[in-house]
């Protein structure tokens, strides 16, 4: 017990100093500027809520992304009525995308498997609809929710003519400092902060539920949920409990998004935005504490500096070719980049699913395995194949 708890100690430090010197680390790989590392932190933190539902239940959710958008929503509306300041913004967004978890919990929760991914898929596609249409209203439909000069913001005062950015007690959320080092110009920002202190702190308390009772009974309903009701023990409350917290850090995720970019649109609840959160959590490793936030960075890395490569970059990175083999280099890695860059994620998947069906972090350990010569299994206690649906 005892070194179970000094590992995680150590593993919540090692975390905590890499992502607090993430503009440090991934300046080299070109991943060091303040959107991106943005992205990271608050995407880390809906992949780690999602694998409490996921992960440790088996309950597979195709509708998180409602989550995500609802809290969004919420934290704009928080700084168009009382105040620029982040902190009330977030509180609003996690208590609102908590109590709407609660309603759509309770409702698909009524069914297991298939049948749940499918009732929160369509919920999830009924609240993105809503969104274009009847409450748009509330949403702003196409055009999306955004901060405006004519909006009341009781607790901040007359407007002074410009238009107001977010801010932590007077810190504005864009504010960076640049440094120079190594011949890197390093980039920190109080966003990135804000949000990689956030981090921290959501993946302190998925590690307190995993290891907590709480966590074993999830993990129980994971294994056998049908041999559990047999014995009398309702399960409903302990998945309803965790498709909250779920929905919470969702939709602390979206007011996050919120909070950097004071804007909100109903793509963020679309069902491939759903399915994004799926595929972080299943490539880093379901059930693992890391293996979400792995998997989150990953798929950001891809979407923005994959995405970003054009030919002539590439003719660049292979002009040590001869002219002929360059240009076949280039037509050929150029269906894996730019626009195509989806292809490239999906082969690494597909190379994942096959040969690591733990995810990132089954690599991870089979690599500590043949460097140390012997066999570990995955931190978090979720090693092996992706966990099935509940039934």
């Amino acid at each position: 017990m005892t070194n179970s708890k000094s590992s995680d100690i150590l593993l919540l430090i090692v975390f905590s100093i890499a992502v607090l010197a993430g503009p440090i680390i991934l300046a080299p790989f070109g991943a060091g500027y303040p959107d991106l590392l943005q992205k990271f932190a608050i995407y880390g933190i809906l992949a780690i809520g999602f694998n409490i539902l996921f992960g440790l239940t088996g309950y597979l959710s195709f509708g998180h992304a409602a989550f995500l958008g609802v809290g969004s929503y919420a934290a704009v509306w928080s700084y168009k009525l009382l105040s620029m300041n982040i902190l009330p913004a977030i509180i609003f967004a996690v208590v609102v995308s908590g109590l709407f978890a609660l309603l759509i919990g309770f409702i698909s929760l009524r069914r297991s498997g298939i049948y749940f991914s499918i009732l929160t898929l369509a919920f999830a596609q009924m609240c993105y609809n809503l969104a274009y249409s009847v409450l748009t209203p509330i949403t702003n439909g196409e055009t999306g929710l955004q901060v405006t000069l004519e909006d009341a913001r009781i607790l901040d005062g007359a407007s002074d003519g410009s238009l107001p950015v977010t801010n932590l007690f007077g810190m504005n959320m864009n504010s960076t400092t640049e440094m120079e080092l190594a011949g890197m110009t390093l980039q920190f920002n109080v966003g990135f902060y804000v949000c990689a202190v956030v981090l921290i702190a959501c993946f302190y308390l998925s590690m307190r539920i995993f290891r907590s009772p709480f966590g074993m009974m999830l993990r129980a309903v994971k294994s056998n949920q049908n041999r559990m009701n047999y014995t009398g023990l309702d399960t409903k409350p302990y998945t309803l409990a965790a498709f909250v917290i779920s929905g919470m850090y969702a939709g602390l995720a979206g007011g996050l998004l919120a909070a950097t970019d004071p804007l909100a649109g109903a793509e963020r609840m679309q069902w491939t935005a759903s399915g994004e959160i799926v595929l972080m959590t299943i490539l880093g490793g379901a059930g693992t504490l890391l293996g979400p936030v792995l998997g989150a960075g990953l798929i950001k890395y891809f979407e923005n500096i994959f995405s970003a490569f054009n030919k002539t970059e590439l003719a660049d990175i292979f002009s040590f070719l001869p002219g002929g083999l360059q240009d076949v280099m280039v037509s050929v890695s150029a269906a894996f980049v730019g626009e195509g860059w989806h292809l490239t994620l999906g082969v690494l998947f597909m190379l994942i699913v096959i040969f690591l069906p733990g995810g990132l972090m089954e690599g991870a350990d089979k690599l500590l395995g043949a460097v140390t010569g012997r066999s570990k299994k995955t931190s978090g206690g979720g090693a092996g194949a992706a966990p099935q649906a509940a039934e």
